[in-house]
């Protein structure tokens, strides 16, 4: 598999995966930065905020020390290093000194030791601090990203269809974490009806933008699992589908404060720094989303078709969810695989509400057509398997009376049950 690479020369066809770099890049300008080190030589796996690092609160006044010595040692005033920001109990963000970049800032951190081997002082080791990493719908590397939406013929239906439960996800509030929601559909689309949430910036009548109806197509298919589920979209991923690390802790705990969900719908991630994954999600789960009793965070396991850990759908504390194809018995050729990830739903030419107008497509081989929708659309990725399986939760929920994190570890007990040898466990509809 060969990584998504750095933006393309002027009048050089774009792979799939370049044109979704280039669109986040395009969308955050100088504010981030490309991952690893040598990502001319390997390829991107990961972008991250410029000039900031992430630090947990425990070390901040070590981390200002030995950057503080840092800058000393580079003949600059101390008071270079700036004030740190805030975040999630626990987490702090910390704006670096103008040319200080962040790998050699951790580095700093962790070792005590510059990249030209000047040493500041005893280290601290991984885990005190990580780069402040960007979350985004789409992958930024691999062969095989999932695809853009895809007309259907007017009056399809939902597919999977609607279950026949028609009780399923009573008394159980779902909030979908994502772009925000298409008014318009929720009100037009029977299985929508009472579905809320914050607008979708990337609908602009009579245009869609790039990922504009990801948050209503997801809150579309849990509602096929749990028609009577309280479903709410929360708007977080308005800019080319990507939010900072740290802007999305945040913003999930004001999910916890203000929405208390039963379930958390999240069809984002990133590859990362540290093989360990993302130090702002740890943080916001041992200081905050642990002591939610009950309250479950279902995540997709991203679409790089790799099995290399996706975050945060590989940390413990989620419910990974991976894409089935559209046979139900195989692999999504464009699903992330391994043993961190949970189980594994339909994901592949899912059909679901979408809003309607016009589409201009940013991925070969369909870019530069345009394309016309009218409330629905096909679309494919872990992104859909992953409220498929948030809805299966809510409809257990309702059943048994269960909460969240109870009624998910059953339904993975029965996915095990059934595990399609080679590929791992699987939830079906029905």
């Amino acid at each position: 598999m060969q990584p998504a690479q750095e933006p393309r020369e002027e009048g050089v066809a774009p792979t799939r995966q370049q044109a979704q770099l280039d669109l986040l890049l395009r969308g955050y300008r100088e504010e981030v930065a490309r991952g690893p080190e040598n990502w001319q030589e390997t390829g991107v796996e990961y972008l991250y905020r410029a000039n900031h690092i992430l630090v947990r609160e425990e070390h901040i006044e070590r981390v200002r020390g030995l950057l503080r010595q840092h800058r000393e040692g580079e003949a600059q005033r101390a008071e270079d290093v700036a004030a740190d920001v805030p975040l999630v109990a626990g987490l702090r963000r910390v704006r670096l000194p103008e040319g200080l970049d962040p790998p050699n800032a951790l580095r700093v951190v962790r070792t005590g030791r510059d990249r030209d081997g000047r040493v500041y002082g005893d280290g601290l080791g991984p885990g005190a601090a990580a780069p402040d990493h960007l979350i985004h719908i789409s992958p930024v590397a691999g062969n095989c990203p999932a695809t853009e939406p895809a007309v259907v013929p007017p009056g399809a239906a939902p597919d999977p269809g609607v279950t026949s439960d028609r009780a399923a996800g009573e008394g159980v509030k779902v909030v979908v974490v994502d772009t925000g929601l298409d008014p318009q559909a929720a009100g037009t689309h029977l299985w929508m009806d009472g579905v809320t949430g914050e607008p979708d910036p990337a609908i602009q009548p009579p245009d869609l933008l790039p990922y504009a109806g990801h948050g209503t197509f997801i809150a579309g298919v849990v509602r096929t699992m749990a028609p009577r589920a309280e479903v709410f979209v929360r708007a977080f991923f308005g800019q080319v589908g990507a939010i900072f690390e740290s802007d999305l802790v945040m913003a999930l705990d004001k999910v916890l404060q203000e929405d208390a969900p039963d379930i958390i719908s999240m069809s984002a991630g990133t590859w990362t720094f540290d093989p360990t994954g993302l130090l702002g999600f740890h943080v916001f789960y041992e200081n905050r989303l642990r002591y939610h009793k009950g309250v479950v965070l279902v995540v997709a396991a991203g679409n790089d078709a790799d099995r290399k850990p996706f975050w945060p759908a590989a940390a413990p504390y989620t419910v990974s969810v991976g894409a089935l194809a559209a046979d139900w018995r195989s692999r999504a050729r464009f699903s992330n695989f391994g043993g961190w990830v949970d189980v594994y739903a339909p994901g592949e030419n899912l059909v679901n509400a979408y809003p309607t107008g016009t589409y201009t497509y940013q991925e070969p081989p369909l870019a530069p057509a345009k394309a016309d929708f009218a409330g629905m659309a096909s679309w494919s990725g872990t992104s859909f398997a992953t409220p498929l399986v948030a809805g299966l939760i809510a409809a257990r929920m309702s059943r048994t009376g269960e909460n969240g994190q109870d009624a998910a570890a059953a339904l993975l007990a029965q996915a095990r049950s059934q595990a399609i040898p080679g590929l791992g466990a699987v939830l079906l509809p029905g």
